[in-house]
């Protein structure tokens, strides 16, 4: 039976870590991370959201019964050798919940290094922004070990199971991050070359002032610049994720792209808590990355 107040680790306490951790110590329950080699502003996340500082991984791992991977991408893997070298280190064996937005394939390579380790394992995807008081993004979760981390509903997180095979979770967030993310790159690199030719007003007019799919782009749009590095890897997964299946990855690779691209920009360099810019302001940032005659 699952613990119902189990005590949790969170690796990493950035914006969307230190969401869950501010919900669950807001809930009662004891939030762990490990800030060795973390940035100040992690630091000061981490501080705000009630976490205990772990000052190593064997430390984390002996002191919770539910371990959160929730990070960047690229960085999943690592994480998950790392926890389990201290799993093994120490006989601690945590459930592990990544809830990364990486592809099925990425999560079953991940999945086997940590039942190698002896712990239970579940596939998870985020679906919204980071928890706070009064929200929860939904997280969806699958594979045979999810009600270690459904007991966190009674603790106001959205938990959904979406299947019984790990890698549902993960593919159930690729196709939806395809529809949004990669929806919001498109309408970037699209309003960035009308604006470079001297389109733009031409091209909204034709969309007209009641265009929801547009005003839909000048919401997103501002808000995705300090996550722009973040997202080239969580497009690459989806481009391989479609890939897996046999279709093409170079749409989704075309994001990565474009993300890449973002990232070169001044604008990149801002944090969650600085101002958003205006969507010209995004859109000139990007046309002076550009050789445009």
């Amino acid at each position: 039976m699952a613990n119902t107040s189990p005590r949790v680790g969170i690796m990493s306490a950035g914006d969307m870590g230190s969401g869950f951790g501010s919900v669950l110590h807001t809930q009662g329950l004891e939030v762990y991370t490990c800030l060795a080699g973390r940035s100040e502003l992690t630091r000061l996340r981490a501080e705000e959201a009630g976490f205990i500082d772990s000052p190593d991984l064997d430390h984390l791992v002996r002191n919770v019964d539910l371990f959160i991977s929730v990070l960047v991408p690229s960085e999943a893997t690592q994480l998950a050798n790392d926890v389990a070298a201290a799993m093994t280190r120490t006989g601690a064996t945590p459930f592990y919940a990544d809830l990364n937005a990486i592809a099925p394939n990425t999560v079953l390579a991940i999945e086997g290094i940590v039942r190698a380790a002896g712990a239970g394992f579940i596939d998870g995807g985020i679906i919204g922004g980071p928890p706070r008081q009064g929200y929860s993004p939904h997280i969806a979760v699958s594979g045979p070990d999810t009600p270690a981390i459904e007991v966190l509903r009674e603790r106001a997180l959205d938990i959904r199971v979406t299947g019984s095979r790990v890698g549902q979770a993960s593919g159930l967030k690729m196709v939806y991050a395809a529809s949004t993310k990669g929806t919001t790159a498109l309408w970037t690199e699209l309003l960035t070359a009308a604006r470079a030719m001297g389109l733009q007003d031409a091209l909204l007019s034709q969309y007209g002032d009641r265009n929801v799919v547009y005003q839909t782009a000048q919401r997103s749009i501002p808000g995705m610049p300090n996550r722009a590095r973040r997202w080239v890897g969580e497009m690459e997964e989806i481009a391989r994720t479609f890939a897996d299946l046999g279709m093409t990855p170079n749409i989704l690779q075309g994001a990565a792209d474009m993300y890449a691209l973002v990232g070169e920009t001044p604008l990149a360099d801002l944090t969650s808590r600085d101002p958003n810019p205006s969507l010209d302001d995004v859109l000139d940032a990007l046309i002076a990355r550009l050789r445009v005659e």
